[in-house]
């Protein structure tokens, strides 16, 4: 019972991971990069579609994504969503494709983007110390482990803990060197 509380603190710690890395994929860095576009959802035939099924991305040149719809007809459907999505970018249409030109990022801008993201890794390492406190308390119920027993899985948990939560840091780290990189 406690290995498996163990197993599923990992398990869940992992998926945040993944979803930190994920909001890091959003923030955008002044270079192309198509997962940018990953979290906009197209209304193609009354289902919200995400861009990547409806069209192939491509990065030209550093500073450019190229949009090209399977479908010609849902291009203007494109543009609105991008609009929509508020990414600070103006897309370009033309008769079977879209060009997002990404303009290079202000100093301004980068301070911003910095903060917006530790302000999320900080969501993220609390939501691993509220893994942490689930698990602790599934220990704490578990009838069967002596006290010592508890003590070294609540060790084992901590351990967990203070390892996802400097791989955020190392995560975040990472992503403010490469938004301040002019």
């Amino acid at each position: 019972m406690s290995q498996e509380v163990i197993n599923q603190t990992k398990e869940k710690m992992e998926k945040l991971i993944v979803s930190f890395e994920n909001e890091l994929i959003k923030i955008r860095t002044g270079r192309a990069n198509p997962n940018m576009l990953s979290h906009i959802m197209i209304d193609y035939y009354g289902t919200l579609t995400p861009i990547q099924q409806l069209a192939n991305i491509m990065v030209p040149e550093a500073r450019q994504l190229v949009i090209k719809p399977y479908d010609r007809s849902i291009i203007n459907l494109i543009v609105t969503a991008i609009n929509k999505a508020d990414l600070g970018l103006t897309p370009n249409s033309e008769t079977d494709l879209i060009r997002l030109n990404i303009p290079p990022l202000t100093e301004e801008r980068r301070k911003i983007l910095v903060k917006e993201m530790w302000k999320a890794s900080e969501q993220f390492k609390v939501a691993i110390r509220n893994e942490r406190r689930d698990s602790n308390e599934h220990l704490k119920k578990d009838s069967e482990l002596t006290e010592d027993d508890k003590k070294y899985y609540e060790g084992e948990v901590q351990k967990l803990t203070d390892q996802f939560i400097k791989k955020i840091d190392e995560k975040a780290t990472l992503k403010e060197k490469e938004l301040m990189k002019v």
